[in-house]
């Protein structure tokens, strides 16, 4: 059984960071790609961040050189570290994986992350 358990979210003023960690479990995490979502207030789910099982990652232009994805195998752990936030990054922060099989999409139950001041 796939599990997804974020943590790391709050309330932080503009130009602060924040960590987020994801920690798996249920299938072999060191297979897999591993992927950071958010969905702002009244808005759609949007992909933030993605590492593949090799370690490539990829951004939305948005958060480049700002956010920093990351894993750790011996952990099944997913990181996401976020810098000089801004109120539009106010968000549930979702981490997700998928089945290479099932093509079936697997969500943690969503961290908040509310940047103002």
């Amino acid at each position: 059984q796939v599990q997804l358990v974020e943590s790391g979210g709050g309330l932080v003023y503009p130009g602060g960071s924040l960590r987020l960690s994801c920690t798996a479990s249920g299938f072999t995490f060191s297979d897999r790609a591993m992927s950071w979502y958010r969905q702002p207030p009244g808005k759609e789910r949007e992909l933030v961040a993605t590492i593949t099982a090799g370690g490539s990652r990829n951004y939305v232009d948005s958060v480049k050189g700002r956010f920093t994805i990351s894993r750790d195998n011996t952990k099944s752990t997913v990181t996401l570290q976020m810098n000089s936030l801004k109120p539009e990054d106010t968000a549930v922060y979702y981490c997700s994986t998928r089945s290479p099989w099932t093509k079936q999409d697997y969500w943690g139950q969503g961290t908040q992350v509310t940047v103002s001041s």
